[in-house]
C-alpha cells in the first residue's frame, strides 16, 4: 500500500511542479489529482490497493486540517481587527451563492412547469383525436 501513497503524493508533486512551472493560476494538488484521474483512465482500473490507500486518506482527513485551524488561531489578533468586513463578506457570499444556485436550478425546470400545469383534461383531448 505504501507504493499507492506515494504514487498519490507523487501525483500531487507533479501538479506542484507544473502550476510553479507554468506560472498558472491553479491550485497543484487539483492539478496532481486530475493526473492521477489520467493515469487510472489509461489503466483502465482502479487498484484495489490504491482504493484502500485513498479511503485510508480519507477517513483521517480531519487531521489535515489542525495545522490549518493552528495558523487560524495564531492570526485571532488581524481576524478581530477585520471582523466586520470578513462577516459582511461571508454574509454576502452566502446569499450570492444561494441566489446563483437558485436562479440556475429554476432555469431547467421551467419547461417542466408548463408541462406540469397542463390540465389532464387537455391531455386526455389531445390523446382521443389521434
Amino acid at each position: 500500500m505504501l507504493k499507492w501513497f506515494l504514487l498519490i503524493l507523487a501525483c500531487q508533486f507533479a501538479g506542484e511542479v507544473v502550476v510553479q512551472v507554468v506560472r498558472i493560476s491553479f491550485p497543484g494538488p487539483v492539478l496532481g489529482m486530475v493526473l492521477l484521474l489520467g493515469l487510472l483512465v489509461v489503466w483502465g482500473d482502479l487498484p484495489e490497493d490504491l482504493e484502500k490507500a485513498g479511503d485510508a486518506l480519507l477517513s483521517n482527513l480531519s487531521l489535515l486540517f489542525v495545522p490549518a485551524g493552528v495558523g487560524i488561531m495564531g492570526s485571532v489578533a488581524i481576524l478581530k481587527a477585520n471582523l466586520l468586513p470578513l462577516g459582511a463578506a461571508i454574509v454576502c457570499s452566502s446569499l450570492l451563492t444561494i441566489a446563483v444556485t437558485a436562479a440556475t436550478m429554476a432555469r431547467p425546470n421551467r419547461g417542466r412547469r408548463k408541462n406540469c400545469h397542463a390540465s389532464p383534461q387537455t391531455a386526455n383531448d389531445a390523446g382521443a383525436n389521434d
